[in-house]
């Protein structure tokens, strides 16, 4: 009979606190700038900090506060520039140099024979698109891969290829950073 009462009293209080934690996180709820969110939506979402910010959404803040420039994000291009002009209201202008050049879509590939299982390309990986445990080989989940480049330089073996891939129409979705498809080579 105890046991029934304690239990009573334990699922009593967790749906006291449940409750109270729900009316909390409605209460106090930070609202996202949404001028920032349709700024995010255009950026192409690969966290390879080439814009100098450690990923899409802090340079979404800089640029909606006016601290950074629409032309620093090599991966969306000149047409991603376009966009952020149109959707901001100002001028277009050519992608800085100084933040890298406009390449294919690339995908890191690693050579898992060589792969010593050091874990430091895991580290790196800004979206979790490697998988492996340590002293173990390592391996890339091609759909969440973006390109960044970001795995190459911790990686103490050089075992890690980028590969271009192309999207298909298959794979192409508007809107979206497109699932890489490995290019055949003849």
């Amino acid at each position: 009979m105890d046991s029934l009462i304690a239990i009573a009293v334990f699922t009593a209080l967790a749906a006291g606190l449940g409750l109270l934690l729900s009316w909390a996180a409605k209460r106090y709820a930070v609202d996202s700038d949404p001028v920032v969110d349709r700024i995010n939506a255009i950026l192409p979402q690969t966290q390879c900090g080439q814009c100098g910010y450690p990923g899409c959404r802090p340079y979404a803040e800089a640029i909606a506060a006016e601290q950074a420039d629409i032309n620093q994000c090599p991966p969306g291009g000149e047409a991603g520039v376009k966009a952020l002009a149109e959707l901001l209201g100002r001028e277009a202008k050519p992608l800085n140099p100084d933040n890298g050049v406009v390449k294919p879509p690339m995908l890191a590939l690693i050579r898992e024979a060589e792969c010593i299982g050091c874990t430091k390309c895991i580290q790196a990986c800004p979206v979790d698109a490697i998988v492996g445990a340590a002293k173990l080989m390592h391996t890339v989940i091609a759909e969440d891969c973006t390109g960044c480049e970001l795995c190459i330089p911790p990686c103490p073996v050089d075992c890690i290829d980028m590969i271009e891939v192309r999207p298909t129409t298959r794979t192409w979705i508007p809107g979206r950073p497109q699932i890489p498809v490995l290019l055949r080579h003849s």
